[in-house]
């Protein structure tokens, strides 16, 4: 039997969002609790199937399998969302049906990672690139034009009925003023009416819509509509449509309470909720008109009935959705008839009150007014609902803010003993309306037999104000914007005393309540003793019933705030205690971006819960809110309140102490670094958690960035420096990155200068192993203007993570890249002779060149580039690099070079090393047009450059480029041949993701769980030794293959590739295989392969290569199925070229024994001392200069005890080495 608490099993979706799914299970539960109840959607009685066509679509699973429930617009569960009545659009389109007249459509689709960045990143379902959406699809029009998305035929909505769905726009409109208009509209009976339209502006992302289409009888349809202005070019993705508390009550006998009576079908209703003109029970009966015939109802359809509006401006006008048109703001419809056509009151300009008064009443203390109210589209409206007695008023309650595109239900209780009348009142803020339907006096509210003249009180004289302006307590006037924005302007300090910083004691602080449900904050006072250690004492904020009709959190919201500085904080006193679905949370409402973000939550634990927290607000601008929202059971006996609320460090210009801090390690916090919290995917500073160890101790602390995260839906995570006073001179910035994972994204290095455009100083995209990495960028001289850094992290790959540790500023430039791929800048290398060198890319580039670089695969990846074909016969450009350390007595030189097919002259490279001029490489031509590796190993004991020189061929039209220049310690090995001790060796995973393809990883052999692996190399057989890896469980919708290629290899007749290999993959997996293939112009071949489970060790492999062109080779791991779990791989690569595998030294036919590794380690240990005591004599002053060189780190093999200042005390004046060579 289905039922809310338990959505009908789905089947089990692949590996990799299994995965994500279960990481995020905590994260999805507390977004289930804010969308406003849990469980969520609707009936669980499965009844007979016999009349499943006229109950079809209706909320409530009548056949067992809940298969009535299908293809409605919404499927019977999601399994990625765990929410019952969704359309996640990830196995179809749930019935939805493009229904456009004109080439704009709307289609389902998914992100694309070769296109990142012109649409949605990823979806919101799963927040990758393998989940779909809805999303419209046409060529800028040059007129306006729609897209429309109807739903099937869906029957019989609660009054509770809510529809939540995530939108995402993008496209050349966001840079424009006029936006496209997202619309979520009804068709019932004869008439389509709107339930909720976009803001005009927002930010990019996936932002949420939240709809209440109220109770519906009948069948009806909803339709998406998106129009987009002439040649604006939009692009809209639709995801995760959730149908919530959506179904009529069953029909079944209930005890009910003493303040409860019956509805006709058995269930239960409060005795207030009968006769409010709201269809609660779902048949009618708690609004029979017999039996509501002595309320009185006002619902403005023919006039006012007996109140009576204020005349003059603003005022309340009676009219009609029809009449208003369809602007942001205001009423869609009437609350009496759901009709466009249907009449209400509502505020005819924004300023000042507007004022609508009943007939006199009797004194009373059973009077009680029902009404529906409607604020939307502005957060400074208003509603106040207040009684005169003898020319005094006094305050029953007040609505503030937005409270979104519906009409809430509010009902006071009058207890009054003497006559008195009901008064009204409205402001509708900037851009929005406050409007107000369907009045309802109970029978106690009796007017008196001989109405007096009473006038209402005076508003007093005009506003001493203007429009823009806000009076301070002492009656001077302040700009808007300067109230509630952290530093007092008022003389009298007024305009910050209502900003949500308070205790409580003299009332809301500022604090509003804007719940639409059946919770609501409210101030509570307590006079009794409260035990010591109390967190709440006097007055505070507490959850209490609610008027509301919508099943939903209590929410409160401070006034807008801001501009707020970076280390912008709120601290408050909080308290719950509550089952473990009720929950307190802080989340920050974002006006300028449209966004809203969770801050902090805590869950109920079935107990008492009390504490003091410091929730960290950030770097934010104007306007924001910070909402207050708790779910717990009331008649549970539970509850939730919060203190004693304080905001500190929120001024724009504060700073902490640290704030020019940048040399960090991360051990003792950030130091002058902040988090960006403009974006729900962020850097974690923690330990580990299985990806591997800081590059400081070994065991300490570092920044990670991890794209797959439960619940991150944002573009990018920054780490932003405070502002910097200006720099005179050049700085360098050195720090250690990881970017590691089979598909992993972009790490991006920022300058942003003050009244300038940000400046990427240094990128590196794709994995670089499970090793730190040493990246290095110099921060130009400022002159007189301020600055900041930041450290971008992309979110274009989404499995692997990044990170950041031991970041060290010191003065004067980097000096010569080790590693430059050309996408932020040229590296220092400067160009000269009769023809210049020139950084492109083949998207925007002027000069001939390689369709697409090396570094990304893409025409939008940079190189080097100059064209041969204007440099007369035997002249020469040049370029020449920044001097070089010899940090080892051997270092390899490598490049990625491609010359044109025709005429490209030559390129030639020298070494330069004491003056002297030394020739390396000379090339003339390169069979392809491809890129091909070049390298050089240098051995210097002094600094050296090195200079690349393109030698003209007196023809037209040619060209050489470079890229990926890399300089690292140790020989450079054979073509194709590798240890994977120093790096990669040329070896490379595919960057196009157009390939489908993983990336294979690099990793010593120290357990990581994250990236599993063998717990030693073959090379040294040590957990210190390094290999290639890849783990099969990631294959699958998203790519089958992982892709492993050599760089490109000349023509040859007889050679020999010899590896080592290890499968460890489940023995009943038999489909995946490693595979040896030779891919050349004549396509490709498979010259060796190896299935399924190949034990535990090390195991050797030889394949004879034949090829009469040019030609790579690639290892590829494939399966025919998926999950499969498992880890393949590969070391000691060794590529002979012109000797066949039978004149090969013979490899053993499996793997060297413990005892032998043992018995090498002593051979080796005592030739190393005889060789260290023959140079010691020469060496020993370079050895002390230098210090000995050393691999890529081994995950926790530091030394402990390192902290910031030590770090910022030596690490700057050691020369740039791998880890194991520092002198900490």
């Amino acid at each position: 039997m289905a039922s809310p608490t338990s959505p009908v099993p789905l089947p089990a979706p692949f590996h990799r969002r299994r995965v994500l799914e279960m990481s995020g299970q905590k994260v999805l539960t507390l977004l289930l609790l804010l969308a406003g109840s849990v469980p969520p959607g609707g009936s669980s009685g499965a009844r007979s199937c016999s009349s499943v066509a006229k109950e079809r679509c209706n909320f409530i699973c009548n056949c067992g399998n809940c298969s009535d429930e299908d293809q409605c617009g919404y499927l019977q569960g999601s399994a990625a969302l765990g929410t019952s009545f969704t359309c996640d659009f990830e196995d179809d389109a749930c019935g939805w049906q493009d229904v456009s007249t004109s080439v704009y459509r709307w289609v389902r689709g998914h992100a694309n990672l070769a296109t990142w960045g012109t649409g949605p990143h990823s979806d919101h379902t799963l927040g990758t690139d393998l989940g779909w959406f809805m999303v419209t699809v046409s060529p800028p029009a040059k007129t306006t034009a729609t897209a429309w998305l109807r739903s099937p035929m869906m029957q019989e909505a609660a009054a509770t009925c809510e529809i939540r769905a995530w939108y995402h726009l993008s496209g050349s409109v966001l840079n424009q003023t006029e936006w496209p208009v997202l619309r979520l509209a009804m068709a019932h009976t004869d008439e389509v009416v709107e339930l909720w339209q976009s803001p005009g502006h927002g930010g990019e992302g996936w932002h949420q819509l939240v709809a209440y289409p109220g109770q519906v009888t009948g069948e009806f349809q909803l339709i998406f509509s998106l129009t987009q202005p002439p040649m604006s070019g939009a692009e809209l993705a639709l995801d995760d449509i959730v149908f919530r508390n959506c179904a009529l009550q069953e029909l079944g006998q209930q005890v009910c309470g003493a303040e409860e009576s019956r509805c006709s079908h058995g269930s239960c209703l409060a005795q207030h909720r009968f006769c409010d003109g709201t269809d609660d029970c779902g048949d009618g009966s708690d609004e029979d008109p017999t039996q509501c015939t002595s309320f009185e109802l006002c619902s403005f359809e023919q006039n006012l009935c007996s109140w009576e509006a204020e005349a003059g401006q603003p005022a309340w006008e009676r009219n009609t959705s029809l009449n208003l048109g369809t602007e942001y703001g205001f009423p869609t419809r009437d609350h009496s008839s759901s009709s466009r056509a249907g009449f209400f009151l509502h505020v005819g300009s924004a300023g000042s009150t507007a004022r609508l008064s009943s007939a006199t009443l009797q004194a009373t203390n059973s009077c009680s007014l029902v009404l529906y109210c409607h604020l939307h589209g502005s957060a400074t409206s208003s509603l106040s609902i207040s009684y005169m007695t003898n020319f005094t008023k006094y305050l029953v309650r007040e609505r503030r803010g937005d409270l979104g595109s519906l009409w809430v239900r509010e009902r006071v209780d009058f207890n009054v003993t003497d006559s008195f009348k009901v008064l009204i009142e409205g402001v509708a803020g900037s851009a929005g309306t406050v409007a107000i339907d369907d009045l309802i006096l109970s029978p106690g509210c009796v007017q008196e037999l001989e109405q007096p003249s009473t006038a209402l009180p005076s508003l007093g004289g005009a506003d001493p104000c203007a429009a823009a302006e806000v009076a301070c307590d002492s009656g001077e006037c302040i700009a808007a914007e300067l109230g509630c924005d952290f530093a007092a302007t008022c003389a009298d300090g007024s305009d910050e005393t209502r900003c949500g910083a308070t205790t409580f004691e003299e009332g809301p602080g500022g604090w509003h309540d804007v719940s639409v449900g059946r919770l609501r904050w409210e101030l509570q006072r307590t006079t009794e003793p409260q035990p010591a250690g109390t967190i709440l004492t006097g007055a505070f904020l507490t959850v209490q019933a609610g008027e509301g009709q919508m099943v939903a959190a209590a929410k409160a919201r401070t006034p807008l705030l801001g501009p707020s500085g970076p280390a912008c904080a709120m601290e408050m006193s909080y308290h719950i205690n509550s089952s473990t679905q009720g929950f307190i949370a802080v989340s920050i409402a974002d006006h300028t971006a449209g966004t809203s973000h969770v801050a902090w939550h805590t869950q109920g634990q079935g107990s008492t819960a009390e504490g003091h927290i410091h929730i960290l607000l950030g770097e934010r601008s104007r306007p924001f809110q910070v909402e207050l929202l708790a779910l717990v059971d009331l008649q549970d006996s539970a509850s939730a309140a919060v203190d004693n609320v304080t905001f500190v460090q929120c001024h724009p210009d504060m700073v902490p102490p640290a704030a020019t801090e940048l040399s960090c390690n991360f051990e003792r916090g950030m130091c002058g670094w902040y988090q960006d919290q403009s974006s729900d995917f962020k850097w974690v500073r923690g330990t580990g958690q299985g990806q591997g160890s800081d590059h400081t101790t070994g065991s300490g602390y570092f920044l990670a960035a991890d794209p797959s995260a439960p619940w991150s839906r944002g573009e990018r995570a920054q780490l932003v420096t405070y502002p910097q006073e200006p720099a005179a001179t050049a700085h360098c910035l050195s720090f250690w990155y990881r970017l590691a994972g089979p598909q992993i994204g972009t790490l991006n290095l920022k300058l942003w200068l003050e009244g300038a455009e940000e400046t990427v100083l240094w990128t590196q995209r794709g994995t670089q192993g499970s090793v730190w990495h040493r990246g290095r960028a110099t921060l130009p001289a400022t002159g007189q203007h301020q600055y900041r850094v930041a450290f971008e992290a992309l979110r274009d790959g989404f499995l692997g993570d990044v990170a950041l540790d031991d970041l060290a500023l010191t003065v004067g430039p980097c000096g010569a890249e080790l590693s430059c791929s050309f996408e932020a800048d040229t590296c220092g290398l400067v160009s000269s002779g009769q023809q210049e060198w020139l950084r492109q890319s083949n998207g925007t580039g002027t000069t001939a060149g390689p369709p697409a670089d090396h570094t990304t695969g893409t025409a939008a990846g940079h190189y080097l580039v100059v064209s041969t074909g204007s440099l007369p016969a035997g002249h020469v450009a040049a370029l020449t690099s920044q001097p070089y350390q010899p940090l080892a007595p051997a270092q390899c030189l490598a490049f990625w070079y491609q010359l044109s097919a025709s005429a490209p002259g030559s390129l030639r490279v020298f070494v330069e090393q004491s003056g002297v001029w030394r020739r390396v490489l000379a090339v003339s031509s390169a069979e392809g047009d491809t890129w091909h590796r070049g390298h050089a190993t240098v051995e210097a004991d002094e600094d050296w450059q090195v200079m690349f020189e393109a030698v003209g061929p007196g023809g037209d039209h040619g060209y050489i480029a470079l890229d990926d220049l890399h300089v690292s310690d140790g020989a450079c090995p054979e073509p194709a041949s590798c240890d994977f001790e120093w790096d990669m060796c040329g070896w490379s995973s595919p960057a196009d993701p157009r390939l489908h393809s993983f990336a294979w990883g690099w990793k010593s052999g120290v357990p990581l769980t994250k990236y599993p692996g063998p717990e030693q190399d073959h090379t040294l057989g040590t957990r210190n030794g390094h290999y290639v890896h890849f783990d099969t469980s990631v294959l699958g919708p998203g790519g089958t293959t992982a892709l492993l290629e050599s760089q490109p290899l000349p023509a040859a007749a007889d050679s020999c590739l010899q590896f080592w290999y290890y499968m460890d993959i489940p023995e009943h997996l038999s489909s995946g295989e490693l595979r040896v293939v030779l891919q050349s112009t004549a396509g490709q071949r498979t010259l060796w392969s190896a299935v399924g489970h190949q034990g535990w060790s090390w195991q050797s492999g030889a394949v004879s290569v034949q090829s009469p062109s040019a030609f790579q080779i690639i290892f590829e791991v494939t399966t025919r199925r998926w999950p499969m779990e498992g880890t393949v791989a590969l070391d000691d690569i060794v590529y002979s070229a012109g000797a066949s595998c039978h004149s090969s030294p013979e490899m053993p036919e499996q793997d060297r024994s413990p005892g032998s590794f043992v018995a090498e380690a002593v051979v080796g240990v005592l030739l190393a001392i005889i060789i260290l005591a023959v140079a010691a004599a020469g060496g020993w002053c370079w050895v002390k200069r230098r210090g000995p060189p050393g691999a890529p780190p081994a995950e926790g093999s530091s030394p402990q005890g390192f902290d910031n200042i030590t770090f910022r005390d030596d690490k700057v004046i050691i020369s740039p080495m791998p880890k194991e060579g520092d002198d900490n």
